[in-house]
């Protein structure tokens, strides 16, 4: 039922697009509603690639949490902006290189929650925890967070495509800047941040999403370097979605900005 208790991120509300369960059906999944799949296809109308996208996305966030864990030796991930659940999660990827990961995952979207919450009932060193990106301190605080993760120890943070939902007012990079803080030397943070370099004739579509719960801010490739900035960035740095560590994965490779967005991975000195 429809709530009217004005903030979208405290109430359940189908009426209103939400970033969310849009990837959701950009992804082919079932968990959207009317409003969701309407405005997800009239963006889909303007962007026929985004489907690929998406599909672009999780692949490197499979790729990226593998490294993480295989390469890096990450032993505890803390996932926002989780989004919906789907095949090849966070926790499923990290604890079956390494039953001993320790993941938590953060995002404000109630049935996001609902259905994260039923994934993870009997799983082992994963937990997710109801908060926004835009305010760290209430993540950073969480008790939960705190009964999982060792702050003395090296923790990968993962931003995968939702910063392009932080607008520049919001100051993104204190945002990082902040999260990282708590946590040593050797950690590491992970994105994937939406573009609409090299697409001129996309300027204009991310009005579309002036009616969901974020509105949509892409930025250039420089932009998203800055958002390492005091990092040191992986080989081979900040790179469209499909090029990090391509691995064999079968996505094609010749147009890789049909990914619609550049990845990269950063460690703090």
């Amino acid at each position: 039922m429809t709530t009217n208790s004005g903030d979208w991120r405290d109430a359940f509300r189908p009426d209103i697009p939400s970033t969310a369960r849009m990837y959701d059906y950009y992804l082919r999944g079932k968990d959207n509603f009317p409003a969701d799949r309407e405005l997800a296809e009239r963006v889909l109308a303007a962007v026929p690639d985004l489907r690929y996208a998406a599909q672009a996305n999780r692949a490197f966030l499979r790729r990226a949490v593998r490294y993480l864990v295989a390469e890096a030796g990450i032993r505890q991930i803390l996932d926002i902006g989780t989004g919906l659940p789907t095949m090849g999660n966070v926790h499923q990827v990290a604890q079956d290189l390494e039953p001993s990961c320790r993941i938590v995952c953060v995002d404000h979207d109630s049935v996001v929650m609902a259905h994260a919450l039923d994934l993870l009932h009997g799983t082992s060193n994963t937990a997710f925890i109801k908060h926004d990106l835009r305010e760290p301190t209430e993540i950073l605080g969480d008790a939960e967070l705190h009964g999982l993760i060792d702050f003395t120890q090296p923790v990968a943070i993962l931003l995968v495509a939702i910063l392009h939902f932080i607008a520049d007012q919001e100051q993104p990079r204190s945002i990082i800047e902040q999260l990282l803080a708590p946590f040593p030397a050797s950690s590491f943070l992970a994105i994937s941040h939406g573009t609409i370099d090299g697409r001129a004739e996309l300027s204009g579509t991310s009005r579309l999403y002036d009616k969901a719960t974020s509105r949509y801010h892409p930025r250039s490739r420089e932009e998203v370097q800055a958002l390492f900035s005091g990092l040191d960035l992986i080989a081979p740095g900040v790179v469209w979605i499909s090029q990090w560590h391509p691995g064999a994965d079968p996505e094609p490779r010749s147009k890789p900005e049909r990914s619609l967005g550049y990845a990269a991975i950063g460690r703090k000195r």
